[in-house]
């Protein structure tokens, strides 16, 4: 018997759309119809081979706008979206998929296929299966149209970026501008000084502040009315700074300046392969320890002699960036080169690292390939075998993404 790996916009960095043993690819791209969309209800149907980009292009002719944003919105599909249950840039402000999605389209193994589109936001009509297609990476099920609830777009776009001198300040900024911009806080993100030095060195571009910092954040604010969102802004730049909470912090004044500035945050993954290769990590942790992942790793590499400026060394440097808003971070190992000295020192290190604090191996891009083995770090033997039954039930033969399940029956930790 032949298996099924479904495939998308090949946007994700575990390896779940790769086949590896000579599996049947389903690819989902010329599923790209935009089925229906109600303006009034804000409810949108589509296929899932549709781009990101392309569906909020449509949504923002129709003053919408997709409650989800992310960085490869220009290759990767809503329905590999759903299916790793993507979170993106502005989770803060509109919440993950389990919260958006209204109803799923999906073929099961035996051919079955779940009509389960519903554009209802209230069904209490029994279990709400459509919740196992969304993160279930095409394990049970390929995704192939989802009913989604996309709010209005608003009309008022504000950015602010400003350095900090320590995470704790990052912390309490956070906490601040939750309480002080609540109802219009849309994105929160977290940048270290060496993420952006790379940035800067790959682009060349002029750095927002004079001046260096341990630590940038970038806030956006959305809203119906510019002046008023931009004051409340302005305010809560100038409280934090009068309060030595923010060092320096610059507000975009036009679209131009607002693009700019996300430029720092949304550029980093690609300068981070200006050198050669990247170890990427995607991790839930509690959030007062959030950064403290990034120090641990970089002193351990650089105890075993790792780290370094010239080529006898294969690691550039170790940066750690991301969405402050949902307690996510993205801990990048720079490399000049792959190596295996490297692979020793982070694995299993940074999965007991994370196991430790109760956080987990990943926020957002699924297991995939590449972390199947070690979904015992987050996931109890309990809750891996409850899954297991799950899959057992839909597909016991494994037909579908050969690579996982199988896998994750044996690697309890």
């Amino acid at each position: 018997m032949l298996a099924v790996v479904p495939q998308g916009g090949n946007s994700g960095l575990v390896g779940g759309s790769v086949p590896v043993f000579d599996e049947i690819v389903i690819n989902t791209s010329r599923m790209n119809q935009i089925r229906s969309f109600d303006e009034v209800s804000g409810t949108l149907v589509v296929d899932a081979g549709c781009i990101l980009e392309t569906v909020d292009g449509y949504l923002a002719e129709r003053n919408h706008v997709f409650p989800l944003d992310l960085g490869a919105k220009g290759s990767c599909q809503i329905g590999g979206n759903v299916s790793t249950n993507a979170g993106g840039l502005r989770l803060l402000r509109y919440g993950s998929l389990h919260e958006n999605v209204l109803g799923i389209e999906a073929v099961l193994p035996d051919g079955t296929i779940v009509d389960d589109l519903s554009k209802l936001r209230k069904n209490n009509t029994g279990y709400d299966l459509k919740q196992l297609f969304i993160g279930a990476e095409g394990t049970i099920g390929i995704v192939t149209g989802i009913s989604i609830l996309c709010p209005q777009r608003s009309p008022a776009i504000n950015v602010a970026f400003f350095g900090l001198e320590s995470f704790e300040k990052a912390q309490t900024a956070f906490k601040e501008a939750k309480g002080q911009l609540s109802e219009i806080l849309s994105a929160f993100e977290l940048m270290d000084a060496q993420s952006q030095d790379i940035v800067h060195k790959v682009t060349h571009n002029k750095h927002p502040l004079e001046g260096t910092h341990p630590f940038y954040c970038l806030i956006e604010t959305s809203g119906s009315n510019a002046e008023h969102d931009t004051a409340k802004l302005e305010k809560f730049l100038e409280s934090v700074m009068e309060n030595d909470i923010v060092s320096d912090g610059v507000v975009a004044e036009n679209e131009t300046q607002v693009k700019t500035l996300w430029a720092w945050r949304e550029g980093i993954s690609e300068c981070l392969g200006h050198w050669g290769g990247v170890y990427k990590y995607d991790l839930s942790i509690p959030l007062p320890e959030l950064y403290s992942l990034v120090e641990d790793v970089r002193a351990k590499l650089d105890r075993a002699g790792l780290i370094g400026d010239t080529d006898e060394y294969p690691v550039v440097d170790v940066v750690g960036y991301g969405h402050m808003g949902d307690a996510n971070l993205h801990l990048n190992v720079v490399t000049r080169r792959f190596d295996k000295a490297v692979e020793k020192q982070l694995e299993p290190y940074v999965y007991e690292w994370i196991q430790e604090r109760k956080g987990s191996i990943s926020a957002e891009h699924g297991l995939g390939l590449a972390k199947k083995n070690y979904i015992g770090y987050s996931r109890s033997e309990t809750m891996i075998g409850l899954m297991r039954q799950i899959k057992n039930l839909y597909d016991p033969v494994s037909f579908f993404c050969l690579w996982s399940w199988c896998a994750w029956a044996n690697s309890y930790v």
